[in-house]
């Protein structure tokens, strides 16, 4: 079958047809994603059936290496998932237990309805995030993806230079931190703030994009009043409605985006009454 990607989006965003992301892939084939994710920076795989772990785990690989270990929040009673090396994208605990409103877990995940990048509170960000759905709420529940290419390229001249060389400091606890979630002494340590450019060059396909996310909280060398004011200005203007694709879920859908040319964000959903499941 003909790989072919159909555009959801008229600036990014496509349907990828052709590739059973269930079974092993090829070197041709990781390579014609790769060139996918170049063009559309967010790419939607459909199935009927959501991946298993060690599908979804060697298909990730397929495309690279995955990210290491790193604090996580976890429910009260602990892991949910089978494996330490996939998200727990839910609202669930151990057996499935819808978690209680004041669990920590809960409260750290609201922060995905902030726009962010992923990992880009750590050294090295990450390139990839595949997120599958397994059980999708019958409201809301979406996400949201917004082009940081198309943004930039949007920018008036004057507005470039005015960005060009800043570097901004990238941490959980400004994303975090500014729904007031409470960190311990040990992940405040854990969390440190990172150094990210404000701009940054796309290594396969050489186009420029800005480097936003609820985790940057400060600009280098600039008064904290300020460096929050203009990563606030960039940020609305990145989240224009022309810049953003809205995936409504399905069961079996894997969505993969290019954490180096996009932001994204959860939507609310009924949490308290229905489930959602989705694993990273």
């Amino acid at each position: 079958m003909t790989i072919a990607f159909n555009p959801l989006h008229p600036v990014f965003a496509a349907e990828c047809t052709g590739i059973d992301i269930g079974a092993s892939i090829d070197a041709t084939t990781a390579e014609a994603i790769h060139a996918g994710m170049d063009k559309y920076a967010v790419l939607v795989f459909r199935r009927k059936t959501a991946l298993t772990t060690q599908q979804q785990l060697a298909f990730t690989r397929s495309l690279g290496e995955l990210e290491g270990p790193y604090t996580t929040i976890r429910a009260q009673e602990g892991m949910r998932l089978e494996s330490e090396q996939l998200s727990d994208i839910s609202n669930l605990g151990p057996g499935n237990r819808i978690l209680e409103r004041e669990d920590r877990k809960r409260l750290f995940g609201l922060g995905n309805q902030l726009w962010h990048s992923d990992s880009s509170y750590k050294q090295i960000p990450a390139m990839y995030s595949a997120l599958c759905a397994h059980v999708i709420p019958p409201e809301g529940g979406n996400t949201e993806f917004a082009d940081m290419r198309a943004a930039y390229d949007m920018l008036d001249a004057s507005a470039k230079r005015r960005i060009e060389g800043l570097v901004a400091e990238h941490s959980r606890i400004f994303s975090k931190g500014a729904l007031g979630f409470r960190f311990t002494d040990k992940e405040e340590r854990d969390f440190e703030p990172v150094h990210q450019p404000l701009v940054r060059v796309h290594p396969r396909s050489g186009r420029r994009s800005l480097f936003l996310s609820s985790h940057a909280g400060r600009i280098v060398g600039w008064p904290t009043p300020e460096a929050m004011l203009l990563l606030r200005e960039l940020t609305e203007h990145a989240t224009q409605r022309e810049y953003v694709y809205r995936h409504v879920w399905h069961v079996g859908d894997l969505v993969m985006w290019d954490n180096q040319a996009t932001m994204h964000r959860a939507r609310p959903f009924p949490d308290a009454i229905y489930p959602r499941d989705l694993r990273r």
